[in-house]
């Protein structure tokens, strides 16, 4: 049982698709056949099956799929480990991040840490709330950026940042709005903002018309073309604020207190620690309170 063995696995549990796999890992067709059968005699279950053109996992295969990916990813996170014990500062660091958090809080942030540690080998894996805190669970991620860590999850919480959630919507929109019956621009469910505004609703016992939209630009720019209000972070609106395509509405209970949080898993790697360090430089971010964090200063200046 290999670690080539067990990413062919996952490329094909990924994919469904021995071709697609193949393409992935920049291998031929057979190699990918070839790891999978090896496992399974290893294992002594069947892992795939056929299904219509392509390949299922057994009940087997996805009970042991969610291994391997944990395996995979403690491995990486290893060697991000010994690399930063090392040098920190010539390290890797594996980013995930909601949307809103990637387009509004870690570009500047991570053109000021490349230009300061430029050796530092960064990837960024953005996506709706459930990925990225699935990611770290998965050993995954040696860092994300979203809101409250979920209820269970293993994340130490490095960092906050305030973070407003405020109810926008175009000037004419925001003049009538009534919170039964003014629609409601939403992102797709797994987001976090669209939870937020599903539980904001359900609390209010109300049940507007909603629009789904699948990103979070297409939600502010339906919102200022009128289609509705929408539930956004005050940071993702603030050039259309100040330019008067969208305004606060005010709404009852506006604007709900939903703080960024910078999470690790339980041991932070060196070179996180250097990025949380980093982070805590930039305006607004605070070190999460005594017992509930790892030390970011323990990395080197």
């Amino acid at each position: 049982m290999t670690e080539a063995r067990l990413r062919t696995f996952v490329a094909l549990a990924d994919t469904g698709s021995v071709r697609a796999a193949a393409r992935r890992l920049y291998v031929t067709e057979s190699a990918v056949s070839a790891a999978v059968a090896a496992l399974t005699r290893d294992l002594g279950v069947p892992l795939v099956r056929k299904q219509g053109r392509g390949i299922g996992l057994t009940a087997a295969g996805t009970a042991y799929a969610g291994y391997a990916r944990q395996v995979l990813g403690l491995l990486e996170e290893g060697r991000a480990a010994a690399r930063g014990a090392a040098d920190p500062g010539r390290g890797t660091l594996r980013l995930a991040a909601v949307t809103t958090a990637a387009d509004q809080l870690l570009p500047e942030l991570l053109a000021s840490f490349r230009e300061r540690w430029p050796e530092v080998e960064l990837t960024l894996e953005v996506g709706p709330r459930r990925q990225v805190w699935s990611s770290l669970a998965a050993h995954e991620a040696d860092l994300v950026l979203a809101g409250r860590p979920p209820a269970g999850a293993a994340a130490t919480v490095l960092a906050r940042r305030p973070n407003e959630l405020v109810v926008v919507g175009a000037p004419d929109v925001a003049a009538g709005f009534d919170l039964a019956r003014t629609p409601w621009v939403m992102r797709e469910p797994g987001s976090g903002t669209r939870a937020s505004a599903d539980a904001y609703l359900a609390e209010r016992e109300t049940a507007p018309p909603r629009l789904v939209l699948g990103s979070n630009g297409a939600v502010v720019a339906g919102a200022a073309a009128g289609l509705g209000v929408a539930l956004v972070s005050r940071d993702a609106v603030g050039a259309e604020l100040e330019a008067g395509r969208l305004v606060v509405v005010g709404a009852p209970g506006m604007p709900l207190d939903r703080p960024w949080h910078a999470a690790s898993g339980a041991a932070p790697t060196p070179t996180t620690l250097l990025f949380v360090r980093h982070l805590l430089d930039a305006p607004g971010w605070t070190p999460a309170r005594a017992g509930s964090t790892a030390t970011p200063t323990a990395a080197p200046g």
